[in-house]
């Protein structure tokens, strides 16, 4: 069987955990005998390592001529707002494509490059909509059995590749527009996020959380969305890196992007409140995003800059020294559709504290679970471990148990189990 999957982080191009969970899903297949192309909006250049096929949408060449690219333009135009692209009407956008991409005379795309960053920048919609067209492209040179498009930034492109091949499209849910922005949706963002589940034939989510969110926000039948949970790599071993804290003092971690829905300030609120009853914990905010000035003011004003620290975006083995210095995890989401991070922790031997709020909640029955806005629940509980050390470990062991089988081969064999059923 082989599978052309669509995504947008890759390693070692990865922001956060939707590179993570595409990799271990990708592994995870190629382990159970899957053949599978991954395609990303770019590989900057680099040879990715490893055995998995890996193709940049900066290398397809265009294929096709370009008044029918502006038909598809002009429908997607209807079918979302204008501004997927910095250009404001078609014609325009028909003559930025004549003046950067044609052969003036003969009127074609064939052969053409399009530029990718790959970023999460000012021309995101712009790339997405490009991605697409490089998608239809390559749905014509490749050999596939099935379609998976990983988020909404990949859906236009995995429904492209169907219109091209007739070959069926799994959509992967690793997160929603209300999960990133609450009820303050991008409404440019919504729509490709419901096109594309509705022309998805099987849609996957990583939690229930999650796919009651689709049903209740997108509308899509409850028998059309498959739960399958993310899983964690079981590999990582901070020992061989000889880290040891140098230092008495018990850290609590908060690792993930600094916005809205991992609920930052709640962890700095709680901070504020264990700090006026132990004195001996560091508090550690690990990762960047568009509340972090906010939160920096915040703790400022709090008074606590002597006991609070942000290191900023951390990747590879930062992260596991992090994770290696660390007594204990706290994940206070708003809305988490999975929470890789809270299972990371725990192959650390950490203990932890994770929202209601999260798709992890539905496996790590034995964690300590609150409310994300409950902060004084949360930091009596931080609290309480800190100062309990036979508590953080039995945490810590009947959390293992429940993930103990929990693994992306298993979760990849649930996905052909997907693939075989819409071939079937």
């Amino acid at each position: 069987m082989k599978v052309l999957m669509f995504g947008w982080e890759f390693p070692p191009f990865i922001s956060g955990g939707l590179g993570t969970a595409c990799y271990g899903i990708t592994k995870g297949l190629v382990t159970n005998g899957v053949d599978v192309t991954f395609v990303l909006p770019t590989k900057k250049g680099n040879k990715i390592p490893g055995s998995i096929k890996v193709i940049g949408a900066d290398e397809v060449p265009l294929m096709g001529d370009i008044e029918k690219l502006m038909d598809r333009l002009k429908i997607i135009n209807v079918e979302f707002s204008s501004s997927l692209s910095p250009y404001r009407t078609t014609e325009l956008y028909k003559e930025f494509y004549r003046q950067n991409l044609l052969d003036k005379n003969l009127e074609r795309i064939t052969g053409s490059l399009l530029e990718f960053t790959g970023n999460y920048g000012k021309n995101l919609l712009h790339e997405v909509f490009n991605y697409s067209l490089t998608a239809e492209s390559l749905a014509s040179l490749e050999t596939f059995d099935v379609i998976h498009a990983h988020d909404w930034l990949t859906f236009l492109a995995g429904v492209r590749a169907k219109a091209i091949s007739g070959k069926p499209l799994v959509v992967h849910v690793h997160a929603t527009e209300f999960d990133r922005s609450g009820e303050n949706v991008n409404q440019d963002v919504y729509n490709i996020e419901k096109y594309g589940l509705e022309q998805a034939d099987k849609i996957i989510a990583v939690s229930y959380y999650t796919k009651n969110m689709i049903i209740q926000h997108y509308g899509i039948p409850a028998d059309k969305i498959e739960v399958i949970h993310n899983a964690v790599d079981k590999e990582k071993q901070f020992s061989r890196y000889h880290i040891k804290k140098n230092f008495d003092e018990k850290v609590v971690l908060f690792l993930g992007r600094v916005t809205m829905q991992k609920g930052p300030d709640y962890f700095i609120e709680a901070a504020s409140r264990v700090l006026k009853k132990i004195k001996n914990v560091r508090f550690v905010m690990a990762g960047s995003g568009d509340m972090l000035p906010k939160m920096i003011y915040r703790m400022a004003e709090l008074r606590i800059a002597d006991r609070f620290h942000f290191t900023g975006f951390l990747k590879g083995t930062e992260v596991e020294r992090m994770y290696a210095m660390s007594d204990l995890y706290v994940m206070p989401s708003v809305s988490e559709p999975f929470g890789l991070t809270a299972f990371e922790a725990l192959v650390y031997d950490i203990p932890i504290i994770i929202s209601k709020q999260s798709g992890a909640s539905e496996i790590l029955k034995n964690a300590v679970t609150i409310d994300f806005w409950d902060v004084e629940k949360l930091a009596n509980m931080i609290v309480m471990i800190l100062e309990n050390d036979v508590l953080a470990k039995s945490i810590v062991d009947r959390c293992s148990d429940e993930i103990k089988n929990i693994d992306w081969s298993n979760a990849a064999l649930k996905l052909k189990d997907v693939y075989h059923s819409l071939l079937r």
